[in-house]
């Protein structure tokens, strides 16, 4: 059941309508924990079963946190916790990926490890989720908050269907409260999250959806692409990514605010980032900060050497890089960002006012040069191909199409009909978009067209909404990140 369907739209409506009548906030959460497992058993009701066990675990495990104060028996119970998500996680996600790359060693030997492949399913959203309740537990046992008794309200935590499958990543100490009053809906935020849930729909079904058509060939012929087509094609993709994952993110705040709740800010301009470090402070802001707060500083953060700290950037990004997927591009995209990330910790240490240029020239070049370094890594991320190999096997060829697209000007730079058509496509798509984001980057007011005047605001809403109708993807594709 995708936001962008009509399925969704009744689903939410009539859901909605009842939680209006009901006044109890206690039954507004028995509504609510209802309509969530519905809404994922849309998908797959047997995979319910994986959200209550890390419900009911991680449950057990905060309030036995509470009780104990013996060290011994606390990271006993932390411990069941990590392991229990981690390793279902880990089964549905990672168990073919090993045993895929296993294959060829053991091939060598004479061996045959294809047998040991399983049939799964990834379940929707299991990373998300997953992180999510596991958090709680690490809060508690941090000492940073109190578990909650009321089985109702942490479950609801858990799976609340705005965000359930693909983010924000909430954090209990801030959600759980939110489901423990009652809550009242102002004017404002009602006109803000519409606003959200219209913005992050027309990212998704105009820009993304398009953008996607640009892409998608271009990937998918990169023997054959010229150096241009290659380099709008990453553009593109970079532009789809964004406005696919930021929409969904957008969407579920708008529906959790016209509900009284506030769910935290998942993307915050991104590709005006003036440098790779920034970049990551504006990007997916709930898996940087949680990737920061539960292994960056664990490990040490930066409190240790220069070498300890570049070892900590390096794995927090390669396991960042795992945590989208159970392929190698995924890996070689971690590895590529944590080797960044070393480069401007060092960059920083030479030259520490490189960082502070916030305007003129130098800044202009920093977001260029930051938005290029992000479309490197935007090849290694989207470089998925999978091909038949011998035996009837398919094989990852991530790395032969990464290396076609960088070696894409060996077939001329493809100045012709179809490139200008591919640039004049992904302007006129981009175009408002990067219109109003440049008005939110300048004025620092995400909600800067709500405080229009009647007649612009009218004038704006109606140009999108005619874009929308003309240009918009009507048949509710999936959202890249469901996949995560």
């Amino acid at each position: 059941m995708y936001f962008n369907s009509w399925q969704f739209a009744f689903f939410f409506l009539a859901t909605y309508l009842l939680y209006l009548l009901v006044r109890n906030f206690r039954l507004q959460n028995l509504l609510l924990l209802f309509a969530s497992y519905y809404f994922y058993a849309a998908w797959n009701w047997r995979f319910l079963s994986l959200i209550f066990i890390s419900t009911v675990v991680d449950y057990i495990c905060g309030i036995e946190l509470d009780k104990t104060s013996s060290a011994g028996k606390r990271k006993i119970l932390v411990t069941i916790s990590i392991l229990t998500n981690l390793g279902i996680l880990g089964f549905f996600k990672y168990f073919n990926f090993f045993v895929q790359s296993m294959e060829g060693m053991v091939g060598s030997l004479g061996l045959d490890a294809s047998s040991m492949r399983l049939d799964l399913i990834l379940p929707v959203g299991i990373s998300f989720y997953t992180f999510q309740t596991m958090s709680y537990t690490l809060d508690i046992y941090r000492g940073e908050m109190k578990s909650t008794r009321n089985f109702l309200d942490f479950a609801l935590f858990v799976a609340f269907f705005p965000q359930l499958v693909a983010g924000p990543i909430e954090r209990a100490k801030e959600l759980l409260p939110q489901m423990s009053r009652p809550r009242t809906v102002t004017q404002q935020a009602f006109y803000s999250g519409c606003w959200l849930i219209f913005w992050g729909l027309w990212k998704k079904v105009v820009v993304a959806d398009n953008l996607a058509y640009l892409a998608d060939p271009v990937f998918r012929g990169s023997a054959n692409a010229s150096a241009l087509q290659a380099y709008l094609g990453v553009t593109a993709f970079a532009g789809q990514i964004y406005c696919d994952f930021s929409g969904y993110s957008d969407i579920a705040r708008g529906l959790a605010r016209i509900m009284g709740f506030d769910l935290m800010r998942n993307f915050n301009l991104p590709y005006f980032a003036a440098n790779p470090s920034d970049f990551w402070r504006r990007w997916h802001i709930s898996l940087s900060t949680w990737l920061r707060d539960y292994l960056y500083i664990p490990l040490g953060g930066n409190r240790g050497s220069p070498l300890a700290t570049y070892r900590n950037l390096f794995l927090t990004m390669f396991l960042g890089g795992l945590w989208h997927g159970a392929s190698w591009n995924f890996a070689w995209w971690g590895i590529y960002h944590g080797l960044v990330l070393m480069g401007c910790r060092f960059i920083s240490t030479v030259r520490p006012e490189w960082e502070k240029y916030r305007g003129g020239v130098r800044h202009f070049f920093n977001v260029f040069a930051t938005y290029h370094v992000t479309l490197v890594g935007w090849l290694l991320f989207r470089a998925t191909r999978r091909v038949m190999a011998a035996g009837g096997q398919m094989r990852d060829d991530g790395v032969r199409q990464i290396l076609e697209m960088i070696g894409a000007w060996q077939n001329g730079l493809g100045f012709n009909a179809t490139s200008l058509e591919m640039l004049k496509t992904l302007c006129f798509i981009s175009l408002p978009l990067f219109i109003v984001q440049w008005l939110q980057h300048h004025t620092r007011d995400h909600y800067i067209m709500l405080r229009w005047r009647a007649p612009a605001r009218i004038a704006f809403f109606a140009y999108l909404g005619w874009m929308w109708l003309l240009y918009g993807v009507q048949q509710g594709n999936a959202f890249i990140y469901f996949q995560f």
